[in-house]
């Protein structure tokens, strides 16, 4: 290997990446009716051209009532699917970046208000708001309205709009698809002791709490192209004791990486209130390490990663095989132009912004 770790090609599944450097989705609660709008071309858009590997949509709700915000972005009839067809053809136009899709159902998390509104749960009979669904009743907070415990008819079809998502997702011409996992998420809260207490297949031992999101990955995984990868993020502990923990994330990640799953994604908490998280730089890093010293499938590693060294160790001695980045690139899109200089790299960039090349980093840019 010549040159940083952090800038070497990878193939994921049957997707050959630039660099190690992912995008990770980041909610913009800006969609009307679950449909983009023009801040989503505008947001994709400068990310796009900030010389990462790979570029992930936010969370899109494969149902309406699975969307977090009444402004989360959906992917699930077929005025959300052109919306993000008008989208995705702006990006297309002006970068040759691969684009990846997250998709997700909120569950007993969904019907919240707008971040900068509160962020508080709406009242189903409120403006804007529904009633949630989850593994059992029991609410994200006890002041909260309490969730609908799903039925295995209804988690039929929930299954089901997975996987429909994932073929609008492959007509869209989307290069992979990520299954949302993690922060306490209608899939995590099946996973987590804390919040499923059911007491049929879906519930109980490990095996069985396993048993819905392995299901929705196998209905993804057979409705999207097999040339393209379909991975999972997850939350690799709650930070609550009996809770879920790192040893039960890598059972589900060899679960995952049996049913071919391409790679699977480490990031932490969100799922009940009392989490205690030890926030620091790096902090998820363990996590993603201890899974992938069990897995064979790559690993991402996410969290508090900010500098390009950082970023470089994290890869180069094993512990991940990709980074993400989210705020870090909201705060600075042209990061990936920044650490490809600093450590003696090249990115690719449009040929509008070649003139901005420093005379000091005159081979930043690649051909």
């Amino acid at each position: 290997m010549t040159g940083p770790a952090l800038f070497q090609p990878i193939t994921v599944g049957g997707l050959t990446l630039a660099n190690r450097i992912v995008i990770a989705p980041m909610c913009q609660y800006s969609a009307v009716d679950g449909c983009m709008t023009d801040w989503h071309a505008q947001h994709l858009g400068q990310l796009a051209q900030s010389g990462a590997g790979l570029l992930t949509i936010e969370a899109a709700a494969v149902v309406s009532e699975g969307r977090i915000t009444y402004g989360d972005v959906g992917l699930y009839d077929d005025a959300t699917e052109a919306a993000m067809a008008r989208t995705l053809d702006s990006i297309r136009r002006w970068s040759p970046m691969p684009v990846a899709i997250q998709l997700s159902h909120a569950g007993r998390k969904a019907s919240t208000e707008l971040p900068w509104h509160g962020g508080k749960q709406i009242a189903p009979d409120t403006t804007n708001g529904w009633q949630t669904v989850a593994p059992s009743a029991h609410p994200f907070d006890a002041k909260e309205n309490a969730p609908h415990a799903l039925s295995i008819d209804e988690l039929t079809a929930i299954r089901d709009a997975f996987a429909a998502a994932a073929v609008r997702a492959a007509r869209l011409g989307i290069d992979a698809i990520q299954l949302h996992g993690a922060h306490g998420y209608l899939l995590h809260q099946f996973l987590s002791p804390l919040s499923n207490h059911r007491d049929d297949t879906y519930g109980g031992s490990l095996e069985n709490r396993m048993c819905f999101p392995l299901e929705v990955f196998d209905a993804v995984r057979a409705a999207f192209p097999a040339d393209r990868p379909v991975t999972m993020r997850m939350s690799g502990t709650d930070w609550v004791a009996g809770g879920w923990d790192v040893e039960q994330s890598v059972q589900f990640s060899q679960a995952l990486e049996a049913r071919g799953c391409a790679a699977v994604h480490i990031s932490s908490g969100g799922l009940d209130p009392r989490q205690e998280i030890p926030a620091g730089p790096s902090y998820q890093v363990p996590l993603a390490r201890a899974v992938k010293q069990a897995v064979g499938i790559p690993v991402v590693a996410v969290g508090l990663i900010t500098e390009p060294e950082q970023a470089e160790a994290i890869v180069a001695i094993g512990d991940a095989d990709m980074i993400a980045l989210a705020r870090t690139l909201l705060y600075d899109p042209r990061w990936p132009w920044h650490a490809a200089a600093q450590l003696g790299a090249t990115v690719h960039a449009a040929d509008q912004y070649l003139r901005c090349q420093p005379r000091r980093f005159k081979t930043l840019f690649d051909d």
